[in-house]
């Protein structure tokens, strides 16, 4: 690391300003307040009798006068004036004051020695001096100012690495849900407490391993564990705090955090989001950008100087590995890759175990029912869950969490809190009839996802929610399955159109989706006979991460096309087949439309108990149906 400058540039403007100060106060004019006129003009103020006293002190006159004189350029005179004998001397200025009863008073010569005039013109340069080192080692304590310098200035260069704590209190128990994981990071562990049995076979474990996964799976939890497990030193960074205006900054910062993991050998980095610095070079709008790309050198440049008997294990975390530039996920860099993905029900029952270990839970807590209704949801969001639950189940003064905690907390987490808003009582019926098509639709088809609860109370954005767990985790989607999810999404604005004969906004999300997942359907997975077994899917490269800032198109005009009208086919498919259905169930649609404005939000037991009806009655049903569509 080179050495920089101890006088920070930024503060050298100091210099001339304290200058400038201490020369406007040293003038003698500047705190007097006499005003400076010409000798003919001060005798002709004593010829007028205008002067009332007068001061001598060696040629120097100060003068005081009867009132203010203005003067030719229009501007007033004050009453202290002051003028100068001049070296000829002047025989006549003494009679004419006499002559004039003006008070005379006479000053002595300041004498100054040598020690004065020494101090006098030393002491401002001594004080500046003083002052501007001062200044800087007030800068220097509180890192502020340049680069370089003593102090705290000098931590500016070194990364903010967590070294309070070398070695994290997190083991592999506090890891749920990530098995496959902690299976495949088993092997460095192994390698940090034994390198001599790897060594001994001519074998090198990877120095770089790169964790990839959605936010809130875990990536950090394991790299932290992995250090606690191994019992050594955890030096973790975020890649965002390598860049800084300072140009070189983080390439430094990069050497010292490799300098004191191996200095602490065995230890383990962990860098954080490494997509901050380490994507594509060259890519993206604006071409490269050379602070980002000189650290993502750097950063590579360290790695390759690992020997092969350095203990030092560098992780790396991202959500985007499809951007990181290929030179950093070759081999003798990060060349494994180990992926953390969105736990199934049983990982995410496990994390509800972890995370409620320490929490005061009701009799009627069923762990297994809340992770089969927490679908999607990653090992921070259930976190986030429990501890939602808890802060509830304190505001209401209890001393254990129930399932009604978590079970409204859930709602919170996916919708957004309660909403009190004065809602009309015919937007409430809309609202009860939009929520009762979905709730129809996914209790009557048959590949639907089982129903949990749905509920007509305004939360976050959403006026109204109809909740779907799944059976069972889904890795593959049939068609029929699609179809039907597609229907659900679409029975809401049926149904209005059925018993309101018009149609509202209220569907705007739940059509955004439908075509989404419809156009998923027919340019990604080839369920559609138009197009046929064909990607025709648009690019979903970021130009401001991606490789490329414009993807070509590779289906003509004719295909794209085609694709809208496969779309719109298969939308339209959806909406008839669960109008058909509502059309045979209108009965206990209708009474479940009563039933949901009545007590706003019904459960699986309440809707099964709402639209079961005995088949006898089916055809009574449909007559009395056919006759209203008749009319």
């Amino acid at each position: 690391m080179s050495a920089s400058p101890k006088t920070p540039l930024s503060s050298l403007w100091l210099i001339p300003l304290i200058i400038l100060v201490f020369w406007f106060l040293k003038q003698p004019n500047v705190l007097d307040k006499h005003v400076d006129v010409s000798y003919n003009q001060f005798k002709e103020f004593l010829q007028t009798d205008r002067v009332v006293e007068v001061t001598l002190q060696g040629n120097e006159i100060k003068a005081v006068l009867k009132q203010a004189v203005s003067l030719s350029e229009g501007r007033l005179l004050s009453l202290l004036v002051r003028t100068y004998i001049p070296e000829f001397g002047d025989d006549k200025l003494l009679p004419l004051m006499e002559k004039n009863q003006v008070m005379v008073k006479v000053k002595p010569l300041e004498k100054q020695n040598l020690l004065g005039i020494i101090v006098g013109g030393l002491l401002p340069w001594l004080l500046i001096i003083g002052f501007y080192v001062w200044f800087i080692r007030r800068l220097n304590r509180n890192g502020m100012g340049g680069i370089g310098g003593g102090g705290e200035i000098s931590k500016f260069l070194n990364p903010n690495m967590d070294i309070s704590s070398p070695t994290p209190d997190t083991t592999f128990d506090d890891v749920a849900g990530q098995d496959n994981a902690k299976n495949e990071i088993t092997e460095l562990l192994d390698y940090i407490n034994c390198p001599e049995m790897y060594q001994n076979l001519g074998a090198e474990v990877p120095h770089g391993i790169l964790l990839m996964g959605p936010p809130g799976t875990g990536k950090t939890l394991l790299a932290r564990a992995l250090a606690g497990e191994a019992g050594v030193p955890f030096c973790s960074i975020s890649a965002s705090e390598f860049i800084e205006m300072f140009v070189g900054v983080g390439a430094a910062r990069v050497r010292a955090l490799f300098k004191q993991a191996k200095e602490r050998a065995p230890s383990i980095i962990f860098i954080d989001e490494i997509d901050a610095v380490g994507r594509t070079r060259g890519a993206g709008f604006g071409g490269g950008h050379d602070e980002r790309e000189q650290t993502l050198n750097q950063i590579l440049a360290e790695m390759d100087g690992f020997s092969g008997h350095e203990a030092v294990v560098v992780l790396a975390a991202t959500n985007r590995p499809d951007v990181l530039d290929p030179a950093l996920l070759r081999p003798g860099r990060f060349d494994r890759h180990i992926t953390l993905d969105l736990p199934d029900r049983s990982a995410r029952r496990a994390i509800l175990k972890v995370h409620t270990r320490k929490s005061p839970l009701a009799t009627d807590v069923d762990l297994e029912k809340i992770a089969s209704g927490t679908p999607g949801f990653s090992g921070a969001d259930l976190k986030n869950l429990v501890n939602e639950a808890a802060m509830r189940t304190a505001r209401k003064k209890r001393t254990q969490i129930t399932m009604e905690d978590f079970d409204q907390m859930r709602d919170k987490v996916l919708f957004g809190n309660k909403r009190n808003l004065a809602i009309q009582p015919d937007e409430v019926h809309r609202l009860a009839v939009h929520e009762a098509g979905h709730t129809a639709a996914a209790y009557y088809l048959p590949q639907a996802d089982p129903l949990f609860k749905v509920s007509i109370i305004p939360r976050g954005k959403a006026l109204g929610a109809t909740q779907q767990l799944p059976g069972a985790e889904r890795y593959t989607l049939s068609k029929t399955y699609l179809c039907d999810r597609l229907a659900v999404m679409l029975a809401g604005r049926v149904a209005e159109r059925i018993f309101l004969i018009d149609i509202s906004s209220g569907a705007d999300d739940d059509i955004h989706q439908a075509t989404a997942l419809a156009r998923s359907m027919v340019t990604r997975w080839g369920m559609s006979e138009e197009v046929g077994p064909m990607d025709c899917r648009e690019s979903d490269e970021h130009p401001f991460l991606g490789r490329e800032v414009a993807q070509p198109r590779l289906h003509s005009e004719s295909s794209a096309q085609k694709i809208d009208n496969a779309v719109r086919n298969i939308l339209l498919t959806a909406e008839k087949r669960v109008e058909s259905i509502i059309l045979e169930y209108r009965l206990p649609v209708e009474q479940l439309i009563h039933l949901l404005k009545e007590k706003e939000t019904l459960y699986q037991p309440e809707i099964a108990e709402c639209l079961s009806i005995d088949m006898s009655k089916v055809t009574q049903v449909k007559d009395s149906v056919g006759k209203k569509v008749k009319k």
